[in-house]
């Protein structure tokens, strides 16, 4: 075998795969058909699930100095500001949900920062895959002019997914036609950059939204055409009627279709299908970039350890069926920009296989202090831990959520289940004075 893993696609779930075989030890290459990093924000919605992703994998430092909380909206009529509101009003961090709200910050720079975090030169640009073929003991692929031997491929290719298509897996759901977006990141004079700023003008819309740590602002508009600086610049006259809010550059534009779409089958063998190569969906509700992270979160430790492959399906697909439920449920609503309910966060999804109250095998882990230190910063790391809490022990997978709790069951998920105790740590954590 020339290596164990091979990612197709550099975005954020792949970077995310990338970053978590590294921290295992597990050989992989990534490699990317563009000849350069994305550069759009596209995804500007890091979920707290996603932040608490971001902090075992050790790099929530940068993703917090990058990002914005609480980034309050204002909607225009012209010039006046008719209304101002927080999506995340109340939300704030506690012991348990220490990132409690939506943090706007541009996709590039996630990716930047997951890049960043990996070896210089880590990821291929400019070497696309185009062919492979699998047996019974691994995948043979075509990347560039080289043609490798690699035990697992998996797709993070993207919504046009070369690696899905030649799987032949279905990709169920629909088009909306009638439901286009078109969006960039643009320079504009005339506005504050405290505030999303939003129009509606007979029945279209545009909002311009200031990317932290940037001097740029996404454009989004409802309407079609080919995306353009003058068309940017023509829809903000338009619907804003204001001749000193001005667009004056484009570093990125695009148009989106909505499409409602969904794989039937997340594995084929020894390839694999995550972020929106297995599922796309209404951008209402920022959940893409967010479960395309959690999609690789959930594969990566079964890579590393080569077992359990065949509940990655069985845990993510579930996850993605809700998502596009919800995030249609928030497009036709007509109001994608109200106060969000707690399951845009994330935290609330779990692998449970059975009804109770309380914490239940399948959940999140919460965070929370301990004289040890914070749980959070206990569970870091590519090991499964038992925290022995004060009501007893708890062992939590490395993807943290909670795999057993008591002794009893702790002792027969290791009977059961193909895992190595050999990746297993205990942690006393008794409770903080």
């Amino acid at each position: 075998m020339d290596t164990q893993v091979l990612i197709i696609g550099a975005g954020p779930t792949g970077l995310t795969l990338a970053l978590d075989l590294a921290r295992r030890g597990v050989p992989f290459r990534i490699v990317d058909a563009s000849p350069a990093p994305y550069a759009g924000s596209r995804g500007k919605g890091l979920q707290p699930r996603s932040i608490e992703v971001f902090h075992d994998l050790g790099v929530i430092e940068p993703v917090l100095a990058s990002g914005r909380f609480h980034v309050r909206m204002r909607g225009y009529e012209g010039r006046e500001v008719v209304r101002e509101w927080d999506m995340h009003e109340g939300r704030h961090p506690t012991a348990d949900r220490p990132y409690a709200s939506t943090m706007i910050i541009p996709q590039f720079r996630v990716e930047q920062i997951l890049r960043e975090a990996l070896p210089a030169g880590t990821v291929e640009y400019g070497t696309p895959l185009t062919s492979f073929t699998q047996d019974h003991d691994g995948v043979t692929a075509i990347i560039g002019s080289e043609t490798v031997r690699v035990r697992y491929l998996v797709g993070c290719d993207g919504g046009k997914s070369f690696v899905r298509k030649r799987l032949g897996v279905q990709f169920v759901g629909e088009t909306w036609e009638d439901q286009r977006m078109l969006i960039g990141d643009v320079r504009v004079s005339g506005l504050d950059r405290e505030f999303w700023h939003g129009w509606a003008r007979d029945g279209k819309w545009l909002g311009l939204c200031p990317l932290p740590g940037t001097d740029l602002y996404q454009f989004q508009a409802t309407g079609d055409g080919e995306p353009s600086l003058e068309l940017f610049r023509q829809i903000v006259r338009e619907r804003t009627g204001l001749d000193d809010v001005v667009v004056h550059d484009a570093t990125w534009t695009s148009l989106y279709r909505t499409n409602i779409r969904m794989v039937d089958q997340f594995r084929v063998g020894r390839v694999f299908l995550a972020g929106d190569a297995a599922h796309v969906h209404s951008p209402a509700g920022g959940q893409g970039m967010n479960t395309g992270i959690q999609d690789a979160y959930n594969l990566g430790w079964k890579l590393g350890m080569e077992t359990l492959l065949d509940t990655y399906e069985a845990e993510r697909k579930p996850v993605a069926e809700w998502l596009l439920g919800m995030t249609t449920a928030i497009m036709l609503s007509g109001k994608p920009f109200e106060q969000r309910g707690d399951e845009t966060l994330q935290l609330s999804l779990s692998y449970r296989t059975s009804d109770g109250p309380g914490l239940q095998a399948g959940d999140r882990m919460p965070d929370g202090v301990t004289e040890q230190g914070r749980i959070f910063d206990l569970l870091r790391g590519p090991d499964f831990v038992t925290l022995e809490l004060p009501d007893g022990p708890v062992l939590v997978r490395p993807d943290g959520y909670v795999a057993a709790i008591g002794r009893d069951a702790i002792d027969a998920y290791f009977g059961a289940a193909p895992v190595t105790q050999l990746h297993h740590r205990r942690v006393a954590a008794r409770a903080a004075a």
